[in-house]
């Protein structure tokens, strides 16, 4: 029988005097019950009508930025706490010429488990050794805080997983992420989630974190919210405030579960948008 593995994900493209790695850590199956908003049996007949199985399956990519003698990484993965189905960032980063030990700066999107499991090992020791962890400031307050009205569980989780990088960790307030890399805020996923617009020259792409979770139906239904939204009404405007900015302005996007490898446009249709992946550039 012929093993079904794949070979480790990753896609480069040039912005300006920068060059994006999509990696992928993987893929993640979520329960029809898990989008609100929808009925399953609608949520069900949109993906079957874009070619997809019946229940969602998502990709879980980040993004390696390199120029300027600098190398960022967006967003960590899901690292060995969430199935077998991910936790494949390292070998896809080693695939793409690169070691934990070339990332100086790691930027979070937001601190769910499937974006900073990445960060340590099991024995709670840092996977990238001189890494500085850059957090948005409304991410942290809300995550690393004791007051905070995060669910415990949650919170510790995110505690345990940035503790190692606390001798390095920025706390990000502003738009000024790194060199060619700007902070926008997106809240509502979650109340600091934040995306980068990344390039040089007027060349650049949106890497928007969560903006979608299931892209064949909230492109269509931007109203379509998950479970785990902190702030589903927020995370509905933010939704279209972006979709609408990508769409008018021709912005090329990159989402941590956009289908790898993880670069699209988006277009109006039908009174809502659809996802148009990016053309194959062939190495060019």
């Amino acid at each position: 029988m012929i093993e079904m593995k794949q070979v480790p994900g990753y896609y480069r493209r040039r912005f300006g005097d920068l060059v994006v790695t999509a990696l992928n850590d993987g893929v993640l199956d979520l329960p029809l019950g898990a989008l609100v908003g929808i009925e399953e049996e609608e949520a069900s007949v949109l993906l079957v009508a874009a070619f997809r199985a019946p229940t969602p399956r998502s990709s879980v990519n980040c993004y390696l930025v390199q120029g300027g003698g600098r190398t960022v990484l967006i967003d960590t993965g899901a690292g060995g706490s969430m199935g077998p189905g991910v936790g494949h960032l390292q070998a896809a980063l080693a695939a793409a010429g690169a070691a934990p030990g070339d990332v100086d700066t790691i930027l979070m999107t937001h601190l769910h488990r499937d974006h900073f499991g990445g960060l340590a090992s099991d024995a709670g020791t840092a996977i990238f050794p001189r890494a500085e962890l850059v957090i948005p400031q409304a991410e942290a307050d809300y995550w690393l805080n004791e007051a905070s009205a995060a669910a415990p569980d949650r919170r510790a989780a995110a505690v345990a997983g940035v503790a190692p990088y606390r001798a390095r960790l920025r706390m990000l307030s502003g738009t000024d992420a790194a060199p060619g890399i700007v902070a926008e805020a997106l809240p509502g996923h979650t109340p600091g989630h934040t995306g980068y617009l990344v390039g040089t020259g007027g060349t650049n792409v949106l890497i928007w974190g969560d903006i979608m979770h299931v892209p064949d139906i909230q492109a269509q239904r931007p109203d379509v919210t998950v479970g785990f939204d902190i702030d589903p009404a927020q995370a509905i405007a933010t939704r279209r405030r972006v979709l609408d900015l990508a769409a008018q302005d021709r912005l090329m996007v990159g989402g941590m579960h956009m289908h790898f490898p993880g670069f699209a446009h988006i277009a109006r249709a039908a009174g809502a948008y659809a996802v148009v992946p990016a053309q194959w550039t062939g190495g060019l």
